[in-house]
């Protein structure tokens, strides 16, 4: 008679037995007005949110509001300090340049990899979102295009299947969008804008993965005017 095999032991990790911390109604809405506050620059560089007042702003704990500005640190909005508080984070000018290279590379690399082996639905998406940008800009919604476009890009980016990098490819989009929101001179064309993403929806249409690289790589380095030196070459 053959030995009995012994049962498979499942070994569970500390991560796995505690259930994941979802971010609750008040948290949501505290982090979408500050990060609102932030973007159009009603809340300045170096300005202080202090928990006590921002929850008496919002009619939450102060727990709530902590929740919040940990996802505004996330996504590089503030600056949390300990005991010192939390402050909103600067917008420079090098920083942008910086992230806007760090974006070129890993979008440009992701999108040959998503070429590869573009999952069904991808173009679709992409068209519905191209059309939800263009509705927000003829609704002057500013702040609702560049939120559907940082969709459009990590949606895109998600296909090269590449997620150790989907935190800092996000980190990139919110810091470029805050960066051009904050250097605008006047009204622009937010419908232009919107289109500007349907060049490289149609080169995946086509299935050309060279055109689909050099139509982002020319989308994002023409999203700021910050001369030819940030962008030198061909993508690479």
């Amino acid at each position: 008679m053959a030995p009995t095999a012994a049962p498979t032991k499942t070994i569970q990790t500390t991560a796995s037995r505690r259930p994941r911390r979802q971010a609750s109604g008040k948290s949501t809405a505290a982090f979408a007005a500050l990060k609102r506050d932030i973007m159009l620059g009603a809340l300045q560089p170096g300005d202080s949110l202090v928990e006590l007042e921002l929850a008496e702003r919002f009619g939450c704990s102060q727990g709530t509001i902590r929740e919040a500005l940990l996802q505004l640190q996330d996504e590089g909005l503030v600056l949390r300090h300990g005991y010192r508080g939390t402050q909103v984070s600067d917008c420079t000018e090098d920083e942008a340049v910086e992230l806007f290279r760090i974006r070129q590379s890993i979008e440009c690399r992701g999108i040959v990899r998503a070429m590869e082996r573009p999952g069904r639905a991808l173009v679709a998406d992409l068209d519905d979102m191209v059309g939800a940008m263009i509705e927000a800009a003829e609704a002057d919604d500013e702040l609702e295009l560049a939120s559907i476009d940082r969709d459009f890009h990590q949606r895109l980016f998600g296909e090269a299947r590449l997620t150790a990098l989907e935190p800092i490819l996000r980190r990139c989009l919110v810091h470029n969008h805050r960066y051009k929101i904050s250097r605008s001179a006047g009204p622009r064309d937010l419908v232009q804008t919107a289109r500007r993403h349907e060049p490289i929806v149609a080169a995946i249409r086509a299935g050309d993965a060279e055109a689909a690289k050099t139509a982002l790589f020319h989308h994002i380095a023409t999203i700021v005017d910050f001369g030819p030196t940030v962008f030198p070459g061909a993508p690479e």
